[in-house]
């Protein structure tokens, strides 16, 4: 039974996923679990890419124009996320993987070439989000009790307070909610 399906599907079906797992992988661990340290988008990243790659494989058996079938790629992707509180960069990575496992799964030319589309995608993404470029902005949301420094004319006072409790360099503080019943306010530290 298990080699029929190994039949059905090919090696290509087989190399291909393989190489587009490697190269997701690859980016993962090396650049974006470094940087963000956040695990909660890995299952996520890894289902969006291979539920795209095995979903375009099949429909490019069956008559569909390609741009009907990243249509629906696209509302997929988005009616899932346009609710959800999710970061820029980590909606770029997601579109990445959604990318890399259309292109895997369609692409016409050798393995080799497959090779060389991801490792572009992988410097990239290495050379803009890997810190040669641009220095990693880091962001954290913290709730802070003292509320009496939240306003505008005791920002410094603010910052500093919040430097020397978390011990980070912070060049940026934003005021996300104010809640005066509990006499706190959710505010994002952005650092380097």
């Amino acid at each position: 039974m298990e080699l029929d399906l190994f039949d059905k599907l090919g090696e290509k079906f087989f190399m291909r996923l393989m190489i587009d797992l490697v190269a997701v992988s690859v980016i993962v661990y090396s650049i974006y679990l470094p940087n963000y340290k956040k695990r909660d988008h890995l299952f996520t990243f890894f289902m969006f890419n291979v539920v795209i790659y095995i979903i375009t494989y099949l429909l490019s058996k069956v008559e569909m124009s390609f741009g009907a079938a990243f249509g629906l790629f696209a509302v997929f992707s988005l009616l899932r996320y346009r609710t959800e509180n999710i970061s820029e960069k980590d909606m770029t990575y997601l579109l990445l993987f959604i990318a890399m496992g259309l292109i895997n799964s369609t692409i016409k030319g050798t393995y080799f070439e497959g090779i060389i589309l991801n490792g572009i995608l992988m410097l990239v993404a290495w050379v803009l989000d890997g810190g040669m470029l641009v220095k990693n902005e880091k962001s954290q949301t913290i709730l802070y009790e003292k509320i009496e420094n939240v306003r505008d004319d005791k920002a410094e006072i603010l910052k500093a307070d919040l430097m020397e409790r978390t011990g980070l360099k912070i060049h940026k503080v934003s005021v996300l909610h104010i809640d005066f019943v509990k006499d706190c306010a959710e505010i994002q530290i952005y650092y380097y």
